[in-house]
């Protein structure tokens, strides 16, 4: 009996330093995001719209990140993939993210320069109402980039992102430039 006492003890005390493991620090971000979102058909348009983020931290230097943006606007595709004629139709577009991935990051007095790599889900949804039109797509897509976290005041910071977004929307890879500015709420 006394054994057994021993080694439910031993199995509690291991489940509460693997309590010690969970992070207890990261930070959330909201904020503006404008992405430089191309068409797959080598036109290109700004589109605006919002970018979160959640950071876990796993080690004093690296962190895992969720991040979900949706960027909003109008791309102009060639009307012969519509209705077979020459020029351009105006789409109401929307382009939404979903990704995960590690990021690297240093303090440096009130500054904190990071680096990601994230991959995920992407959706791409084009309306052209008068005519009838309307494209959904989803997609693998990634994110290599980076920026810096301006601190305020304690916990709360300024930041300012900029990413690669690579997508594959119409069997083709686009390069997008998404940017990002807002504010970031550390615990």
């Amino acid at each position: 009996m006394p054994r057994r006492i021993a080694i439910v003890m031993g199995l509690l005390l291991m489940t509460v330093a693997g309590f010690a493991q969970i992070p207890t620090a990261g930070n959330v971000f909201v904020g503006y995001s404008l992405n430089r979102a191309q068409d797959g058909w080598s036109n290109a348009a700004n589109l605006n719209g919002w970018e979160a983020s959640m950071e876990g931290k796993i080690a004093p230097f690296v962190g895992m990140v969720l991040d979900a943006g949706t960027q909003y606007g109008t791309l102009q595709i060639p009307a012969v993939h519509i209705t077979n004629n020459a020029g351009l139709i105006p789409t109401t577009s929307r382009v939404e993210t979903l990704m995960v991935g590690p990021r690297v990051s240093m303090s440096v007095g009130r500054f904190r320069p990071f680096a990601h790599a994230l991959l995920g889900y992407g959706h791409l949804h084009e309306d052209a109402s008068s005519l009838q039109y309307s494209y959904p797509e989803s997609c693998l897509v990634n994110a290599i980039g980076g920026g810096l976290d301006y601190r305020v005041i304690p916990h709360v910071a300024l930041r300012l992102q900029g990413d690669d977004l690579q997508t594959r929307f119409r069997g083709g890879r686009q390069n997008d430039a998404r940017m990002a500015v807002g504010a970031v709420l550390k615990f």
